[in-house]
This record gives structure tokens, C-alpha cells and sequence, in this order.
């Protein structure tokens, strides 16, 4: 690790009070040496995975880091912070913060050591040196493993000890064989795979040790990772998952007592893993199936969670796959439109015409890949609902009732159905117990052939037609909405869009958006719903962006650096960009945003404005109808929501003591969690 860490990225006297300045004041010393080419869009990556989960660890330790294409080779900063830093731990604020860098291609021998350090911090003694090295220098040998802790040599004596014991033990005669050990094979993983992983392996079996079992972790990180030999996972008593992304290869933990949650559980609650899961191979409950232990987009990873947000999580699912054939086919026809005309529709196949010369056979071709990427819409939200409920099974009988539901014109409506009933099926058949010889068999063959022909049935028979009925009426009803009660609904669709900024909400408003235009020939009034969807969603983050340019006294530093990027994301329709605000002050944030949204939703509605794209931003203003309306209606309110955001800022009454009106109280809201 000699090229990683030098005394030059080590801070002992770390005065950042926030996680963003202390990423930011060690990520300049990697600047300073050539580490990092862009600070602001490293620590933009930074940001991006501390928001997928915060990176403090119990025992007062902080491990933000990232891949990021910024990076030069990987390299790793550390700080001591005398006040402690919130990094999200349970436990309190971190006083130790390890600021890990990796590029995007990094290669495995670095990452592996990267993943040592990660499991080194899981050592109290290694800790506990750090905390009172005396320099730079120390520190940096003590993290390159250049010198031990003192206490090292304590521990090597109390080895050479246990060896010799151990030798003088094989001179006695043996004594009775004791009782096998219980066996437990554990997988850990996290979206970025570098630290997160490697310490709950660490953890894991350092506590399984303590247990008196015998554990065997498989971690699956960003340097690969080596599969766990077949005839241990046969062996094995019980199977713990720590991961926050999808297990690779799950079936071979099929038929075994398994207990499934996040790699912060493998972290910090490592012996009531082990305990829940001896608990349930003493009852004999076993995983029948790949699903077993729920999948990582069912589970919450937090007990408690009631049906109605599995199901938010099993719709989100087939929802987040759908999108990018939306947009891809979406902006293929609405190509082909604005090359071709309105009448590219009915322009024979490019297989029977096609002239390199004639814009016309362009567009038409645009146009024809367009409406097959639009083929796969509902048997792809079907399918991958299913997967969310049921995992790799789900799928064929997803797809299968998916396409059923588009051939017999039950639209999105039908995919939802089609997708929650073959989630069902397939585990209503997983809980069916079989012989252990049938076993291999049955996620490739007999529950895709049993699960396709029992949805397949009701699909055709039973539930086809009146879903199909369904959604006519509801087209019907959208295709209807002209004058004030058109406007009421941009209302709604621009309050949704801008009140959780990408959560639950917004997405509802997305999906009803998207299932509009995810047809061939989408009515007009589905195209002004989507039109109207998109314009709200740009108003946030443009209108914090326009807050801290007028007025920047208001905003913290962080904030103003977030508005410079809010810009762009919000030009480009990404909602989430308004979220740095929205946690740093909610109270005053999503109120502003939620008005100016839906004064655009009511005026888009109003002016009439269209669109086939379901993504885009300004990039596709010339595919949109009444494009300059379109234009002064995220405008108008772009301008009310920093309006009233600076109105609401403003009568904010400073901390005592304050230096800038607006920054303490800022700083310590941003601490507070905010639900998206």
C-alpha cells in the first residue's frame, strides 16, 4: 500500500465539522499530488454513493469513498477529527475518516489491498494506534502496514502460546471427538464493492470465531471474487446474505436455512446474525428456491416492513426497467416524427424500402426501431416485477403474461397484473416442499413451465378482458380531460413530482406519465400528461440553482457549489438535483418547489404543450409541441419557487452567535435525515 497513502494524505488535525468538508479537505490533498484530476467531480461521486447509504461505521469511523473516473490510481487520504463528523453511524460521529479513491478501471491486486485496509478497521488495536499516533508519518506506516501496533507482539506471544499448546496436546493421547462444528457460508456485497464488503467478511468471522463456528464468507466486491467450493456450501448449516446488491449466482444457496439483510447488518450486528440463523436451522425453516430470504428489491433491510411497501418496491422494480426502453423508443419515434412528418407512421418497412439518400427512409427507419424498442415495454415491466417478488424464476412467466397483456391490448394495467401474478405463483410453488432430487431442476424447468402455463391460463381466460376493459375506460377518461380539469391535473402531476424529488411520489406521477405515451400512437392528452410530468420536474433543482446565484448569503458554501450543478440536472430533467437542499431544509425547500411545480404543471396543461419523449429535458425542446410556451411555463415556476424559497430563507431567524445568516441552521439540518 506504499503508493496509496503517504504522510502527505494524512490530516491528525482534521477540522471539518460537516462530511462534505471533510471529504472535500482530504480529497484537495490528493488534488495537490495528481491523485484526482477534478475535485468537484470527484466529490460529486463521493456524494453520489455516500447517498446511497452513509458510510459511518460503529466505533467512531468514517470510509467515504468511490470509482471515479477522476481518479489516477487509487489512493487512499486519512483524517483525525478531535469534535467527531456525522457520517450516519449509529453509534455517533466518526473521529477516524478514510477517504478511499479508486478509478473507474481499477485493477484487482489494488482493490484487494484496498479491501485489507477495510478489513484492518474491524481491529480494535489497529484503531486504537491510529487515534494516538503522534505524526504523519506514523500514521501513513501504520495504514501501509509498514509498523505494527504495540500490541501486536502481545498477540504473537499469545499465538506462539496457543501453538505450543497445541503441539503438547497432540502428545497426549486424543480425547473423545468432540461434536461438529456448525457451519455457516456467508456472502457479503455493496454497490461499490470496495470497503463495506470487505468489513463485514471481517466481521463475520471474527464474531464467528467468537461463536465457536465455522464461517466461510464469499465476498462478492469490485475485484471479482472466487465462488465458494461447491462442496463447502453442501456442507453447510445455514447461509447468511450481508449485501445491498443482488447476490450473483443465489441458487447455489437454495434449500438452506438463510437469513437475508443489509451489509451494514454484517457490520455491525455480526452475533445475532449467527444466532437467527442456528435459531432457524433448529426449526428446520429452509430457502426452497432461488427467492429464499427475499430479494435485495423486496427487502427493506429493516424488519417491519409492511405489504404495502414490498409492493411499492415490486412496482419501482418493473417501473426502473421499463423506463430506458421508453426512452430509448421514445426518442426514436418522436426522431422519426420531427425527420419524416406525422405520416412516417404509415411508411412501409425499411426492409422492403430503404434509399441512403431519402430523409424520409431515415426517419421511417428511426421510427420502425422505435416501435420494437416500444414492443418490450409491458412484458419487461411484467417480467421484472415479477423478479423483484420472486427473483430469477419470476422472470419467464413474468414476460410471458407481460406479452399476453400487450397482445390482447390490456396495456400497462395489464403488465402490472400480469407482473404481480406470476410473482405470486412462482412463490406460491417455491413453498411447496419437494423431494431434495427434484430440486435441481426445478428453477430451470418445472417452475417456468408450471408458472407460464398458470398465467398464461388466467391472462387469456379468466382476467384478460376486463383489465383490458379497464384500461380502454382509463384512456378514454385521460383522452377526455380538456379545459380546467386538465389543469387540475397538471396541478396534481406537478405537486407529486416536486414533493419527494425522485421517491415514492414522484415516481407514481413518472409511471402514470410513461404508461400514457407507452404505446404505438399515444393519445394527445397523453402527451400533454407527459409534457406536463417532465416540466415539473425540472423546476427544483432550477429553481435552487436560480436561488443561490441571487442569493447567495442565504446558502451555505456547499450549497452554492450544489447549485452550480443543479443547473444542469435540472436542464436536463433529473429532480434529484434540488435533494442537497431539500436535506439540508426541507421545511422550506419542498414547499417552494412543490408551488412552482405545479404552477408549471397547470400551465403546460394550459398552453397545450406535447410530448413523445418520456426524458430529455431542454435537449429535446424542438420534439416537444408549442415548444416556447413549454419554455415560459418552467419559467414561470422556476421564478415562484425562488420566490418563495428566498422569501421562507430570509425570515429564518439566525442561531445566536451566527456569523452568516443562513449557514448554521443549515448545517445542522443537513445532519437531520430526510425521507425521498
Amino acid at each position: 500500500m506504499s503508493d496509496m497513502i503517504t504522510a502527505d494524505l494524512v490530516d491528525l488535525d482534521l477540522s471539518a465539522d460537516t462530511k462534505e468538508a471533510a471529504a472535500r479537505a482530504l480529497a484537495e490533498r490528493m488534488v495537490a499530488l495528481g491523485r484526482v484530476t477534478d475535485l468537484e467531480g470527484f466529490l460529486a461521486d463521493v456524494a453520489a454513493r455516500e447517498a446511497q447509504m452513509p458510510t459511518g461505521l460503529d466505533g467512531g469511523i468514517g470510509i467515504p469513498h468511490c470509482r471515479s473516473a477522476h481518479v489516477t490510481e487509487p489512493t487512499l487520504a486519512f483524517g483525525r477529527s478531535t469534535a467527531g463528523i456525522d457520517f450516519g453511524a449509529a453509534d455517533g460521529p466518526a473521529d477516524l475518516i478514510f477517504l478511499i479513491a479508486a478509478p473507474a478501471g481499477a485493477d484487482d491486486a489494488h482493490l484487494t489491498i484496498l479491501s485489507s485496509l477495510a478489513r484492518q478497521l474491524m481491529n480494535t488495536e489497529f484503531t486504537d494506534a491510529l487515534r494516538s499516533a503522534g505524526s504523519a508519518q506514523s500514521a501513513a506506516a501504520l495504514i501501509r502496514g509498514d509498523e505494527a501496533p504495540a500490541e501486536d507482539a502481545t498477540e504473537s506471544s499469545v499465538a506462539a502460546s496457543a501453538a505450543a499448546s497445541a503441539d503438547a496436546a497432540t502428545a497426549r493421547p486424543a480425547p473423545d471427538v468432540p461434536e461438529a462444528p456448525f457451519r455457516i457460508v456467508a456472502v457479503t456485497s455493496c454497490p461499490t464493492g470496495i470497503a463495506h464488503t470487505y468489513m463485514a467478511a471481517e466481521s463475520l468471522e471474527n464474531a464467528g470465531r467468537e461463536a465457536g463456528v465455522e464461517l466461510v464468507v464469499e465476498t462478492q466486491g469490485s475485484a471479482g471474487f472466487e465462488r465458494l467450493d461447491p462442496a463447502v456450501i453442501a456442507a453447510a448449516d445455514g447461509v447468511i446474505f450481508a449485501h445491498d446488491v443482488p447476490v450473483r449466482d443465489k441458487d447455489r444457496f437454495a434449500g438452506k436455512p438463510t437469513v437475508d439483510v443489509g451489509v451494514k447488518a454484517g457490520i455491525n450486528r455480526p452475533a445475532e446474525l449467527i444466532t437467527e440463523v442456528r435459531g432457524k436451522a433448529a426449526r428446520g425453516e429452509v430457502t426452497a428456491g432461488a427467492a429464499g430470504g427475499g430479494t435485495p428489491v423486496e427487502r427493506a433491510g429493516e424488519p417491519g416492513d409492511g405489504y404495502g411497501t414490498r409492493l411499492r418496491k415490486w412496482l419501482m422494480t418493473g417501473v426502473s426497467y421499463m423506463v430506458p426502453f421508453v426512452a430509448a423508443g421514445g426518442l426514436l419515434l418522436a426522431l422519426g416524427f420531427a425527420i419524416g412528418g406525422w405520416q412516417i407512421a404509415s411508411a412501409p418497412s425499411v426492409m422492403k424500402h430503404f434509399s441512403w439518400t431519402e430523409i424520409d427512409s431515415w426517419g421511417a427507419l428511426l421510427f420502425q426501431i422505435g416501435q420494437v424498442a416500444f414492443g418490450f415495454l409491458i412484458p419487461v415491466l411484467a417480467g421484472y416485477i415479477a423478479y423483484g417478488m420472486a427473483d430469477r424464476p419470476g422472470l419467464v412467466p413474468g414476460f410471458v403474461g407481460g406479452m399476453i397483456a400487450s397482445n390482447i391490448a390490456a396495456g400497462f394495467l395489464g403488465g402490472l397484473v400480469a407482473g404481480l401474478l406470476a410473482g405470486g405463483v412462482v412463490l406460491s410453488i417455491q413453498r411447496i416442499k419437494i423431494p431434495p432430487v427434484l430440486r435441481g431442476i426445478m428453477p430451470v424447468v418445472v417452475i417456468p413451465l408450471i408458472s407460464s402455463l398458470i398465467v398464461g391460463f388466467l391472462m387469456f381466460v379468466v382476467i384478460g378482458k376486463p383489465i383490458a376493459e379497464a384500461q380502454k375506460g382509463m384512456t378514454d377518461w385521460l383522452g377526455g380531460l380538456s379545459g380546467t380539469n386538465a389543469i387540475l391535473l397538471g396541478v396534481l402531476l406537478g405537486l407529486m413530482m416536486c414533493f419527494d424529488l425522485g421517491g415514492p411520489v414522484n415516481k407514481v406521477a413518472y409511471a402514470f406519465a410513461t404508461a400514457g405515451i407507452a404505446v404505438q400512437d399515444p393519445s394527445d392528452s397523453a402527451m400533454k400528461v407527459m409534457a406536463a410530468v417532465m416540466a415539473a420536474g425540472m423546476v427544483p433543482p432550477l429553481g435552487m440553482a436560480l436561488a443561490t446565484t441571487v442569493r447567495k448569503k442565504l446558502f451555505t458554501e456547499t450549497e452554492r457549489e450544489n447549485g452550480k450543478a443543479a443547473w444542469v440536472l435540472g436542464a436536463s430533467f433529473i429532480s434529484e438535483g434540488a435533494i442537497p437542499f431539500a436535506a439540508a431544509d426541507p421545511l422550506r425547500v419542498i414547499p417552494a418547489s412543490m408551488a412552482g411545480g405545479a404552477v408549471t404543471g397547470a400551465l403546460s396543461m394550459a398552453f397545450g404543450a406535447t410530448l413523445r419523449a418520456p426524458h430529455g429535458g431542454i435537449f429535446v425542446v424542438p420534439l416537444i409541441g408549442s415548444p416556447f410556451l413549454y419554455l415560459i411555463a418552467i419559467a414561470a415556476g422556476v421564478c415562484v419557487t425562488t420566490a418563495l424559497v428566498v422569501v421562507l430563507k430570509s425570515m429564518r431567524k439566525p442561531a445566536p452567535g451566527a456569523t452568516a445568516p443562513a449557514a448554521p441552521a443549515a448545517e445542522a439540518e443537513a445532519r437531520q435525515p430526510v425521507a425521498a
